[in-house]
C-alpha cells in the first residue's frame, strides 16, 4: 500500500510542481512583481491543487471528516513543508545567479527537499482516518 500511495503522492506533487513553477515563471517573466512574494502566490495556487488531488486520488480511502476541517489541517501542516520548500528556494535565489533567470530551478530544489516531510504529515495528520470515540462506561 505504501508504494502505491507514495507513487500517487509523487504524481500529485509533480502536477503541483508544474502549477507552482509555471506560475512562478510567469510572474518572473512577465511582471515586475517581487520574486520572493511571487513564490508565496505560486505556492498557494499549487497547494490548493494538490489538496484537491490528494483528497480525490492519493488518500481516497481515508475518511478524514469534513472537507473544510481537512483543508485547514492541510494548510497548517503543509506550512512546515512549505517553509522548508520556501527556505531552499530563497537560498537558491540568494546564492545561484541562474535562479534569477529561471526561478523554476529554485522551486524544483525546494519541492524535492520537502517531499518526504509533506508525505508523512499528510498521511498521519491531514488524511487520517476519522476515529470513533468509544466510551469505557456504557451508562
Amino acid at each position: 500500500m505504501f508504494c502505491k500511495q507514495f507513487t500517487r503522492f509523487c504524481l500529485v506533487g509533480s502536477i503541483g510542481f508544474l502549477v507552482d513553477a509555471g506560475i512562478m515563471q510567469l510572474i518572473g517573466s512577465f511582471t515586475d512583481f517581487d520574486l520572493y512574494l511571487g513564490r508565496i502566490v505560486s505556492y498557494l495556487f499549487a497547494t490548493t491543487c494538490t489538496w484537491l488531488m490528494n483528497r480525490r486520488f492519493t488518500f481516497i480511502n481515508r475518511k478524514s471528516g469534513c472537507a473544510h476541517h481537512e483543508w485547514g489541517r492541510y494548510l497548517i501542516f503543509n506550512i512546515i513543508g512549505g517553509g522548508i520548500n520556501y527556505g531552499i528556494y530563497a537560498l537558491c535565489l540568494g546564492t545561484l545567479e541562474v535562479v534569477h533567470s529561471y526561478p523554476a530551478i529554485g522551486v524544483g530544489f525546494g519541492s524535492i527537499v520537502a517531499l518526504l516531510v509533506n508525505y508523512e504529515m499528510n498521511k498521519h495528520w491531514v488524511f487520517r482516518t476519522k476515529q470513533l470515540i468509544v466510551s469505557k462506561n456504557p451508562h
